[in-house]
């Protein structure tokens, strides 16, 4: 078990660490599996009290003052600086990422903070004021939503959860974070930091589990939003299960089979190098992550060797290794067999393998990144695989490019390495993404840009700098100054009736 928490594995519920002793739920260093993080049996009761102290602690978070909401959060920014090095390890130990990677997303909580405050944020949820009439004005003001469901992913299990509950703290609601339970210790430290963090009880909760524990959450009446990092097949489900709910908010991110588009006249360094970082970072397990690689067919003679021979020199170990490691392990056996899976079904449908990915003979779940060559991409054999496995097709132009760009349900990233504006105007036309990039790779986002995607990637709710807009919503006013109604055509008045 970690020693880096606190307080045994648990719930945090109305500002208590409350114990879930067992072992239903439990997590392993995917560098070494035989190395139990963190384990319990959550309770579904537990939900239930959750929500309970989410709403009671509403009315009073709600009615608190912007200044004293921020002021709280800067104390949350503190408390993450303080927890970076024991965050990050955490992160490496229970995830698998390397060092590197987690000491960067534990950074980025503070990094948070800063961005939700910017100018550029807060302008878009400031309070205005219009003139009605000659004695009515008009006022655009913002409310919370209520409670909060914040289920985070595996991949980024505190910066991805933090984007979310960071500017729907700010704007006046309570939260209630379900953690993967592919990274629990992750999400019980979340809470642990929270409470040094000193808000009031249960404007900030924890609760712990798997499908059972969500279902209950996403059903729950007296919730408010739900804001959900995850894959598309959970993504759905949430949608069904809020199909006679539509005012509750959803704001959903739900991955991708990102597209990087390769012209002719491309800088071929620039291109196979962000290429394979973006097809590979995280051991492939970022939403953000090349899945395809499209080329126009005068460059692949070149860019197509020099890219299988870069990732082949890849280097694979632990994520706390003291060598110079690129990819980690994944974050399951199950992982790891769904991307070898997948690869032989390439193979099987005409795909020809460049680069086997291979298991690694050695303890946890190492793989080496692979390369398959297809003829050429459909929707029907559309398939987000979250591991290092990357699909390669050749193309004559840029209208074929986009085209197979766009072969795709998803709509996260994509990208276009060439030196031509035109084309680049073009792609970014055309191309059906929510993040579009040039001259470098998918994977990767700036925090002070919007992030989301179209299609199954998203549902037009995107975070990042755009967190406050899902987080409080508009309500308009309509205040009259004069105490003399206007009586309307048609309607008979005597003043004798209220004198």
């Amino acid at each position: 078990m970690s020693s880096a928490l606190a307080h045994p594995p648990g719930d945090y519920i109305d500002g208590q660490f409350v114990a879930i002793d067992g072992d239903s739920v439990i997590s392993t260093d995917p560098a070494d599996p035989d190395h139990i993080i963190w384990k319990g049996s959550p309770k579904i009761e537990h939900v239930d009290a959750a929500i309970v102290a989410a709403n009671k602690a509403l009315r009073q978070w709600a009615a608190t003052t912007l200044e004293d909401r921020i002021a709280a959060i800067k104390r949350w920014q503190n408390v993450t600086r303080d927890y970076a090095e024991k965050l990050a390890s955490l992160i490496t130990s229970e995830m698998g990422k390397t060092l590197a990677e987690s000491k960067f997303e534990a950074s980025a909580l503070a990094g948070k903070v800063d961005i939700t405050l910017d100018e550029i944020s807060m302008n878009r949820v400031k309070e205005y004021e219009v003139t009605v009439s000659d004695t009515r004005k008009g006022l655009c003001r913002y409310k919370p939503h209520g409670v909060m469901a914040v289920i985070g992913p595996f991949n980024f299990p505190a910066h991805l959860p933090n984007g979310h509950f960071v500017a729907a703290l700010l704007m006046g609601n309570t939260i209630i974070l379900k953690p993967s339970e592919k990274t629990p210790a992750v999400g019980q430290m979340l809470g642990e930091m929270m409470h040094e963090a000193d808000l009031p009880a249960g404007v900030f909760n924890v609760v712990q589990g798997a499908a059972e524990i969500s279902k209950r959450l996403v059903n729950h009446e007296d919730i408010d939003g739900i804001l959900f990092t995850g894959s598309w097949n959970v993504g759905r489900r949430i949608v069904e299960a809020n199909l006679d709910r539509p005012g509750r908010l959803l704001a959903l991110e739900m991955g991708g089979n990102n597209p990087s588009v390769v012209m002719n006249d491309c800088h071929l360094k620039q291109a196979v190098v962000e290429c394979v970082r973006a097809s590979f970072a995280t051991t492939g397990q970022r939403c953000t992550c090349t899945r395809r690689i499209i080329v126009q067919r005068e460059i692949s003679e070149k860019f197509i060797p020099a890219f299988c021979k870069a990732a082949t020199t890849l280097i694979v170990g632990a994520g706390n290794s003291n060598e110079p490691v690129f990819m980690g392990p994944l974050v399951s056996e199950d992982a790891l067999n769904d991307v070898l899976k997948f690869q032989d079904e390439l193979v099987s449908n005409g795909g020809k393998i460049l680069v086997e990915a291979t298991k690694i003979d050695r303890p946890g779940h190492f793989i080496t990144p692979g390369v398959v060559q297809v003829d050429k991409f459909t929707k029907d054999r559309d398939c987000e695989v979250f591991g290092p496995l990357v699909q390669i097709s050749i193309v004559d132009d840029l209208d074929q490019a986009i085209k197979q760009a766009n072969a795709t349900r998803y709509g996260l990233a994509a990208s276009i390495f060439t030196t031509d504006d035109a084309a680049y105007e073009k792609f970014f036309e055309r191309a059906k993404a929510g993040c579009i990039n040039r001259n470098t790779g998918t994977a990767g986002a700036s925090g002070k840009l919007p992030f989301g995607g179209l299609g199954l990637s998203g549902n037009h709710r995107p975070a990042a700098a755009y967190a406050t807009d899902y987080c409080a919503y508009p309500v308009a006013n309509m205040v009259e100054q004069s105490s003399d109604a206007a009586i309307p055509n048609g309607m008979y008045w005597d003043d004798s009736w209220t004198s």
